[in-house]
């Protein structure tokens, strides 16, 4: 039957490109999963988030990120100053659906992979009939966006940033239905889709409703943790179906250009 492995040798992985991590876990996600990114503010998660499709798009891809809040402009300027070097990516930024078939149009054209930043804040600007009250209007603005980039040049990676700003956008009625079909379009498009979630510390919930914790394939975890008179941030799988991974705790650091997982289980000697 087409989909069906016989060895997990054909399981085919995303890195996550974080060093000592991926090691941890056989390599990455398994394509087709759907990964929250769990922690709360200041954990990195969307630049950990963007790293992957970044590399990913270098290597031929195509990428969507998909940012509600955060601008694409201040997006790019955070992973500049990170010294990432965005000219080795075909970058395209749609802030206008108005233009979204032409602009897919010359990414077809490149034959190359790409990073395709959709940014609904300025979408969200230029249409007037979609009123927020209405809480399924953002939320099919988003599912028709990647329908379409999925149509028209195909689509590998999808990153929605984030789960918190869509509940705000979209209102939902009936979280544990509403969300159960926007993991199945997910599932449906045939994707491998990195849902950035925020959570507070302590709390023991990785997401808002927590059937997203359920629902998901994969929970990767960042929390920052004091330690002395530093906070160090730390990284764990809490979960990852078809995949033998490592979850214990590691120190989280961004280094010579690289994301690193260390000191598994302790923190760093300071």
């Amino acid at each position: 039957m087409a989909g069906i492995v016989s060895t997990k040798s054909e399981i085919k992985r995303v890195p996550l490109y974080i060093e000592g991590l991926d090691e941890n876990v056989q390599g990455g996600v398994p394509e087709g999963h759907i990964t929250l990114i769990s922690g709360s503010a200041g954990t990195m998660k969307s630049s950990i988030t963007f790293n992957i499709l970044y590399n990913e798009a270098i290597r031929g891809k195509i990428c969507v990120y998909c940012s509600l809040e955060q601008s694409y402009n201040s997006i790019i300027k955070q992973m500049v100053n990170m010294n990432f070097d965005m000219t080795k990516v075909n970058l395209v930024i749609i802030k206008d659906l108005g233009d979204l078939r032409l602009t897919l149009g010359k990414v077809k054209g490149s034959g190359s992979g790409a990073l395709i930043m959709v940014d609904i804040g300025c979408i969200r600007k230029e249409i007037l009939d979609v009123k927020t009250a209405d809480n399924k209007s953002w939320l099919n603005v988003i599912k028709n966006v990647v329908k379409k980039i999925k149509e028209e040049i195909g689509c590998q990676l999808f990153c929605l940033d984030s789960l918190s700003a869509l509940y705000v956008l979209s209102r939902f009625e009936n979280p544990r239905i509403e969300l159960f079909y926007l993991f199945e379009f997910l599932r449906d498009m045939d994707i491998t889709a990195f849902l950035i979630s925020e959570c507070q510390p302590q709390s023991g919930r990785f997401s808002e409703f927590e059937i997203e914790e359920f629902l998901c394939d994969g929970i990767v975890f960042v929390r920052l943790t004091p330690f002395r008179r530093n906070v160090v941030r730390e990284i764990s799988i809490i979960k990852m179906r078809a995949t033998a991974c490592n979850n214990d705790i590691f120190s989280l650091e961004y280094k010579h250009d690289k994301f690193h997982a260390l000191y598994g289980g302790q923190n760093p000697l300071l």
